[in-house]
């Protein structure tokens, strides 16, 4: 097991393995969930919840606390307990155990399970598994790279293992990727500025994956998210080249207890050179 204070590049290859079989057994129950039929509840905040978002939650945590022990963990549907005494400036996990949760409702393939490890306020490792479309993604470091991975099996089970790469966008044509869900007037103004006037509009976080691809060039958000909406994505994004930065430019921190751990608009941007 590895100690709360001992997470350097030497443990990634451990903690990948794990966390890529926490998402890809969450993903499994997700799914069974789905196909049994759906109780949807309404949170506090109005968004919809489901037995489904729990169990997930609850399988990832089971898998990652064999190789790291009691490591804080800042989850969606579990955020604020058994936080007493965090401290940010420690290594903590982020959980969002289905990201896109009106998509996974509606029936929509692009919901997410995302996981991601935090050091020094910034993801150093990121893992989202997309269940409905057996797709992997996985960043850390310099490396970021995606596969096929049917759903409840481990790592070594992938299949058409490729590097992930942002491209550098045409001087007059930029592809943006947006949310189907929280397209706001500004930033429809945004995107309706950019040269070429391209958009792809996708659920979750798996929008981030769409940029770490080569295949758009910018996620403009500018109304609130949560850490756990981003933490997984800007660890895939920044390991193929990319950036997460504010609406000012300023990068992300994350382990914000004051705010309830929510962000402020953000940009995500693929390699600019």
């Amino acid at each position: 097991m590895v100690g709360n204070h001992d997470l350097g590049p030497g443990i990634r290859a451990e903690v990948l393995e794990v966390f890529a079989e926490a998402a890809s057994r969450a993903g499994a129950i997700v799914l069974a969930h789905r196909a049994k039929g759906l109780t949807v509840e309404t949170k506090a905040d109005l968004s919809p919840v489901t037995e489904a978002d729990r169990d997930s939650e609850a399988e990832i945590r089971d898998r990652v606390r064999g190789v790291l022990g009691d490591i804080p963990v800042v989850a969606e549907e579990s955020v604020g307990r058994g936080l007493a005494g965090f401290d940010p400036e420690k290594p903590f996990l982020v959980i969002d155990p289905i990201d896109g949760t009106k998509e996974f409702i509606e029936g929509r393939s692009e919901f997410t399970v995302n996981l991601a490890l935090i050091r020094n306020r910034k993801p150093v490792i990121g893992v989202i598994y997309a269940p409905a479309l057996e797709a992997l993604y996985v960043g850390g470091g310099n490396e970021a790279w995606t596969g096929w991975l049917d759903p409840g099996q481990p790592l070594r089970a992938i299949r058409g293992k490729r590097a992930l790469r942002c491209r550098v966008p045409e001087p007059d044509r930029v592809v943006a990727v947006a949310s189907r869900k929280h397209l706001d007037s500004g930033t429809q103004a945004y995107l309706d500025a950019l040269p070429g006037g391209e958009c792809i509009y996708r659920g979750s976080s798996i929008k981030f994956c769409i940029i770490a691809e080569g295949q758009a060039d910018l996620y403009p958000r500018f109304a609130p998210t949560s850490e756990w909406d981003t933490a997984a994505g800007e660890a895939i994004l920044t390991a193929a080249g990319g950036a997460l930065t504010d609406l000012d430019g300023k990068p992300m921190v994350y382990g914000k207890i004051e705010t309830g751990f929510l962000n402020a608009g953000f940009i995500a941007r693929g390699r600019t050179a």
